[in-house]
């Protein structure tokens, strides 16, 4: 260890030397197979691409035959074997789910998030998981969130558009649905509506904390592990930036946990009227017995953070892709549009999660958003034992294997010669029906025994947004000329924000 600490600053002078070279091989190579560096690997393709990460990794796989080994630094664990082949996705993900656990690697990687249910394989992950299917399917959390979604849509959502529209005014779609996604999960998750949502767009420190942590956890994957402990003993770099994410996390979780305790401490009332009414999900772990788990602070803690950055990124990335879209799509906004007035009025409303369960052009707008911006642009697995993949592929133990969503939606041996398209119409059936694909095609919502189980709730709450501000506004870029991409990060977000004047349909 110490021999190779002290390489590390002649790998890091180097650098300039390096994209140098890599700027004159990448002409050379711009859509092809990575050059595989002397010592380096294939981390100068990465550098090189950081910006387009996703697009790089997407032509890689095209040419590659959907899985590809890539080769990381020498003598560093940073190298893995990528595939979206749904063939080796349903044998990892289902038919040999025991023997891909999600691995010690990745846990180290994904530290901050504990020993939630993400975090988690064998026995924790299916106790916890057990638990938290029977809290999220259960009647009465369900009802609880859709009546908080449409609330949050008409006292947050349509006030600020209200406003925009009357002062004619310029926002930031990506900004104000990141905002929706935050109050909105965090009161389905703890109970609490922080308000970020308003008019004066208030930093939020925890929402800005849970953004840090996911671009740092994107780079986590490329570090080998002698450099990262080496920055978090100095305190240095990307280090210092998740140590002090972390610290805000875990301060603001543990004032709303404090202040969940003492209200229910001091009104033993309120337990009987949320068996009643349903709670959100800290709550309900909170208020019944789980024999299984132990109910305390720090499990509490892990499981708000798990489950705040599941909901909130999912949404908020899935309604900013789908709106920008939509900008550039108005035949396709006047289909949705056709099938909300076969239920609705034309004057300003709020629609019901009953009444938008059966449109099935809505639907397929939102899935065909999912297939091509997944809002986790990756998944990660690691082999417990040698295996050989459908494709052929052997798989050493310990092996990481990593999916990229993003580049399976654009596969063309998946999806067709058409898998670039925005086509809803894909998802109906020729009865006009909801046409279902197998979640090792269709991978947003995961696989197998890992499925999503908020999966129902997701699409609940896209519809009841969406279909509000479809139906009452006119949305339109400002910046049309501008090329919005994905970031480089393990959630999807737009690189940039997302511009647009908004205007009232009806008086």
């Amino acid at each position: 260890m110490a021999a190779s600490l002290d390489l590390l600053p002649i790998f890091l002078a180097s650098f300039p030397l390096i994209f140098i070279l890599i700027s004159l091989f990448h002409k050379r190579n711009p859509h092809g197979i990575p050059w595989n560096w002397p010592i380096l690997g294939m981390i100068p393709t990465v550098i090189a691409n950081i910006h387009r990460i996703h697009d790089r990794i997407t032509e890689i796989l095209q040419v590659t035959g959907c899985t590809f080994h890539f080769k990381g630094i020498w003598f560093t664990k940073t190298g893995f074997l990528m595939t979206v082949d749904p063939a080796n996705i349903h044998h990892i993900m289902s038919t040999h789910f025991e023997k891909y656990p999600k691995g010690s690697e990745f846990k180290y990687i994904f530290e901050v998030l504990g020993d939630g249910i993400f975090n988690s394989d064998a026995d924790s992950w299916k106790n916890q998981r057990r638990v938290a299917q029977s809290l999220i399917v259960h009647e009465k959390f369900l009802k609880f969130m859709a009546g908080a979604a449409r609330e949050k849509v008409e006292k947050g959502l349509i006030p600020v558009l209200e406003f925009y529209c009357k002062n004619g005014e310029v926002v930031d779609l990506k900004d104000l649905f990141l905002r929706l996604a935050f109050d909105s999960t965090c009161m389905m998750v703890t109970g609490f509506d922080l308000n970020s949502l308003c008019l004066e767009f208030p930093e939020i420190p925890f929402s800005k904390a849970m953004d840090d942590v996911q671009e740092v956890l994107f780079l986590r994957h490329l570090y080998p592990k002698m450099y990262w402990e080496l920055m978090k003993k100095l305190d240095i770099g990307e280090a210092k930036r998740m140590r002090k994410a972390a610290e805000t996390i875990d301060h603001v979780i543990a004032n709303l946990l404090a202040v969940k305790t003492e209200r229910l401490n001091r009104d033993r009332e309120i337990k009987e009227e949320l068996h009643d009414g349903g709670a959100d999900l800290i709550t309900w772990y909170m208020i019944n017995e789980h024999d299984e788990l132990d109910i305390n602070d720090k499990f509490l803690r892990d499981t708000v953070l798990n489950f705040m950055i599941a909901g909130r990124d999912a949404f908020s990335v899935t309604l900013s892709w789908l709106f920008y879209i939509l900008s550039k799509n108005p035949i396709i906004l006047a289909k949705i549009r056709q099938e909300l007035n076969s239920i609705t009025i034309p004057q300003q409303r709020t629609f019901a999660n009953e009444e938008l369960s059966n449109l099935v052009y809505l639907h397929g707008a939102i899935c065909e958003t999912l297939r091509l911006h997944p809002p986790i642009a990756f998944e990660h697995k690691s082999a417990a034992e040698a295996d050989t993949l459908p494709s052929g592929h052997h798989v050493k133990p310990h092996t990481m294997i990593l999916f990229s969503l993003y580049a399976l939606g654009r596969m063309r041996s998946v999806w067709g010669e058409d898998c670039e398209e925005f086509k809803p119409e894909r998802w109906i059936t020729e009865k006009g029906a909801i046409k279902r694909e197998p979640s090792y095609k269709f991978f947003s919502f995961n696989a197998g025994p890992r499925t999503c189980l908020g999966k129902s709730v997701a699409f609940s709450q896209l519809k009841i947004v969406s279909a509000a501000i479809i139906h009452n506004y006119d949305i339109e870029a400002v910046d049309d000329d501008k090329v919005v991409t994905p970031a480089p990060s393990v959630i999807l977000h737009m690189n940039c924000g997302f511009r647009v004047r908004v205007c009232k349909r009806w008086a």
